[in-house]
């Protein structure tokens, strides 16, 4: 199953890599903005940690997602522990 994480902190992309290799996960994982998001492709889950992201790029990762079949989840907050329980649900 391929992931993307929109938002976060920086200092954990890391951790939010390796947690989603434990679940037989691939990550993608967008911290900040960059020009862009034209690299999330057609992932099966894009989690949307809405803490930590501008609305602006919310907008633009669901206008790139449109159109597919990709379950969308927004989290308050960006620790692990929500990962986890969002990879657990799913």
């Amino acid at each position: 199953m391929s992931v993307v994480i929109i938002g976060g902190n920086e200092c954990m992309v890391r951790n939010y890599k390796v947690l989603c290799e434990e679940y037989n996960c691939k990550a993608k994982v967008f911290p900040k903005q960059n020009s862009s998001l034209k690299g999330i492709g057609n992932p099966d889950l894009l989690v949307l940690f809405t803490s930590t992201v501008s609305h602006k790029m919310v907008q633009n990762a669901l206008r790139e997602i449109k159109g597919q079949d990709t379950k969308v989840v927004r989290s308050h907050t960006s620790s692990i522990s929500a990962l986890k329980n969002i990879l657990n649900s799913i």
